[in-house]
């Protein structure tokens, strides 16, 4: 069955004005299928489209909307002219891209910016995924086994794309994320079937070198030890809180560990039992360590043809930018762009500058900017 529920004209309103405003984007009214059937527009709707309106809806399909087998808990948001494409049916699916969480992270993270690119370029539709051990994919019965690591993350995803016969275009990974987009286009021979861009959002191919600049202090996996440490289940999210803090991690991290939390018995209200990890935190452990040794300098020295390799540079990135690396990178003939005014999260400190950075892979100029002019003049 086929649902919509238009935004109201003052939802639509905050939508038009987002600014960088977090986590707007979660009041937008989603379109689910179940079938995987979308009424699309025709193609010479889409050529004629009008580019002084923002789109009244988005639509969005999770894993568990489909009946397919996977490995993977993934969602995958379109904008209003993209075409749905079930793996069952043999039309050719919209301009896809992939976007990935970086470590103790989860799909969720990523699905704000998610909705800003769709809602930009109207056409296109982005897959996010739960990587293995994190999210729901860490309960899933077809969840993979070990070992973890971030080439089998990779694994994990190529596999994915396959069972519901995608070919991304655009292929962005945060932090850990990154170097599994990375290692997923190392996977395939020296020439990749399509051209691919991939965007490594503030992290490097080779040594993780975390704690540097001026929000450093929290190391992944120090943080990842201490969270090992602490007996499930627990009380509330707020008991973890002030555990963590107490461990001498900031605030900021603490709050966003506690989104991992979730009931222990299925079908409790949140917040009205006890609670537990979400993810498996020993995978997660293991997929850390990969992380710090894993090195895609190959990748980057060798691309396969076909491949296009972008770079962004957090402003106030706890990675240890700079030097040789940075140099390297460059040198390889590819770009490093830095953001302005960005911590680690760059999809959260500034959305909007990210997004002009990505713009160019979605093609044309989008309408976004026109979009929200039009909404402060109306």
């Amino acid at each position: 069955m086929l649902r919509t529920r238009p935004p109201s004209a003052s939802m639509q309103t905050q939508l038009r004005s987002y600014a960088g405003r977090k986590g707007l984007y979660g009041r937008q009214a989603r379109l689910h299928c179940s079938a995987g059937l979308i009424a699309a527009p025709s193609p010479e709707a889409v050529a004629g489209a009008s580019t002084r309106s923002p789109p009244n809806f988005l639509r969005s399909v999770s894993y568990d909307d489909l009946d397919l087998d996977t490995s993977l808990a993934y969602e995958i948001y379109q904008g209003p002219l993209a075409r749905w494409t079930h793996p069952n049916n043999q039309q050719q699916a919209p301009p896809t891209a992939v976007m990935l969480h970086g470590i103790l992270g989860n799909r969720k993270n990523m699905a704000s910016f998610a909705k800003m690119l769709v809602e930009g370029f109207p056409s296109w539709q982005v897959l996010l995924v739960d990587l293995r051990c994190h999210g729901e994919s860490a309960s899933l019965p077809t969840r993979p086994d070990g070992p973890h690591g971030v080439a089998q993350a990779g694994s994990d995803v190529l596999a994915l794309l396959q069972r519901l016969r995608l070919f991304p275009r655009v292929l962005i990974g945060h932090s850990f994320g990154g170097k599994v987009v990375m290692s997923m286009v190392q996977q395939f021979p020296k020439r990749l079937p399509r051209p691919v861009q991939v965007w490594v959002l503030d992290s490097l191919p080779g040594q993780v070198r975390t704690g540097g600049g001026t929000e450093g202090g929290d190391h992944p996996g120090a943080v990842i030890n201490f969270l090992r440490s602490i007996p499930m289940p627990v009380a509330n999210r707020s008991e973890v809180i002030d555990m963590v803090v107490r461990a001498g991690f900031s605030i900021n991290v603490a709050r966003w560990i506690v989104t991992n939390l979730r009931p222990v018995r299925s079908g409790t209200a949140y917040g009205s039992g006890p609670l537990t990890w979400t993810f498996d935190l020993d995978g997660i452990a293991e997929l850390y360590n990969s992380y710090e040794n894993v090195h895609l300098w190959d990748l980057v020295q060798r691309p396969p043809e076909g491949l296009s390799l972008d770079f962004v540079k957090a402003e106030r990135s706890t990675f240890r930018w700079g030097g040789p690396d940075e140099a390297a990178i460059k040198g390889a003939g590819h770009r490093v762009h830095l953001l302005p005014n960005s911590g680690h999260w760059v999809h959260s400190d500034n959305p909007l500058g990210l997004y002009d950075i990505l713009a160019p892979s979605f093609g044309r100029s989008s309408d976004l900017k026109q979009w929200r002019s039009s909404a402060v003049l109306h």
